[in-house]
C-alpha cells in the first residue's frame, strides 16, 4: 500500500473541491435538525372560576416524539382542575427525523474518509481500479438517499408544525369540555426549514459530483486508462 503523501492539488479539481462542499453541507444537515428544540404555548381560561388565562406550554424537540410531550403550567398547579401532564402533542416523527440525521452523519464520516484518500493517497486512489467504482457507487446511493430522507423529513416538518401550531386546541379534550383554550405561540422552525434546505442541496451536490467521479472509473474511457498503463503514461509513486 502507498505512503500517506499530503497533495492538495485534488481540492483545486471538481471531484476534490465538491467533496469538500459536501462535506460542510452536511454538517448543516444534521445540526440543524439535531439541536432543535422548542415548545408551543396555549392560553386556558376557566370560566366557572373567573380567574385570568394561564398559560400551559409542552416543549418539544428531536427526534420528535411528539406523543410524549406532556403540557405543563407554571407555577406547577392543575389548572382549571385539570392535571395538563396527562394531555400530550399528537405524532411521532422520530422515524424520519432519525433516519436524516443518521444518514447525514454517515455522509459526513464518509467524505472525511473520501478527503483523506483523494489528499493523502493520491496515487493509489487513481491507479486502482476498484476505489473509484465504489466511490461510483456510493456516491449513486447517496444520492438517492438524500433524496428519500430529504423528503420524508419534508413530510415529518410539515406534519410537525400542524401538530404544535393552531391545530392543537382542536386534539385537547380538556378544551372541549368547559375550558377555554387558545393558541399562544410556537417557536420558529427556521432552522428546521434550513435542514430541509441543505438536505436538497446535499442531493444536488452529491448528483452533480457523480459525473466527476465517473470520470475516475474504468467505465469511463476504459481503453485509454488501460492504453496509459501499457504506454507508462501514469508512473509509480515516488519517495520524497
Amino acid at each position: 500500500m502507498s505512503s500517506f503523501q499530503l497533495n492538495l492539488n485534488p481540492l483545486k479539481e471538481p471531484l476534490g473541491f465538491i467533496k469538500l462542499l459536501e462535506w460542510i453541507a452536511s454538517i448543516f444537515a444534521f445540526a440543524t435538525c439535531g439541536g432543535f428544540k422548542g415548545k408551543t404555548e396555549i392560553l386556558v381560561g376557566c370560566p366557572k372560576e373567573g380567574s385570568d388565562n394561564k398559560t400551559i406550554t409542552a416543549s418539544f424537540g428531536y427526534p420528535f416524539r411528539l406523543n410524549e410531550a406532556s403540557f405543563n403550567a407554571l407555577p406547577d398547579v392543575n389548572v382549571c382542575g385539570v392535571d395538563w401532564k396527562t394531555q400530550v402533542l399528537i405524532g411521532d416523527y422520530s422515524s424520519s427525523a432519525q433516519f436524516y440525521v443518521t444518514f447525514a452523519v454517515f455522509v459526513f464520516l464518509y467524505c472525511i474518509a473520501a478527503l483523506l484518500l483523494y489528499v493523502g493517497y493520491t496515487n493509489l486512489y487513481r491507479d486502482s481500479r476498484k476505489l473509484p467504482m465504489i466511490d461510483f457507487v456510493v456516491t449513486l446511493v447517496a444520492t438517492f438517499l438524500w433524496l428519500v430522507s430529504t423528503s420524508a423529513w419534508a413530510k415529518a416538518l410539515t406534519d410537525i408544525k400542524l401538530a404544535t401550531g393552531h391545530n392543537i386546541i382542536q386534539e385537547l379534550t380538556p378544551c372541549k369540555h368547559g375550558v377555554t383554550c387558545s393558541f399562544g405561540s410556537v417557536t420558529s422552525m427556521g432552522s428546521l426549514n434550513v435542514s430541509v434546505i441543505f438536505g436538497f442541496l446535499n442531493m444536488i451536490l452529491w448528483g452533480g459530483n457523480a459525473w466527476f467521479v465517473y470520470k475516475e472509473t474504468s467505465l469511463h474511457s476504459p481503453s485509454n486508462t488501460s492504453a496509459s498503463h501499457t504506454q507508462g503514461g501514469i508512473s509509480p509513486p515516488t519517495g520524497m
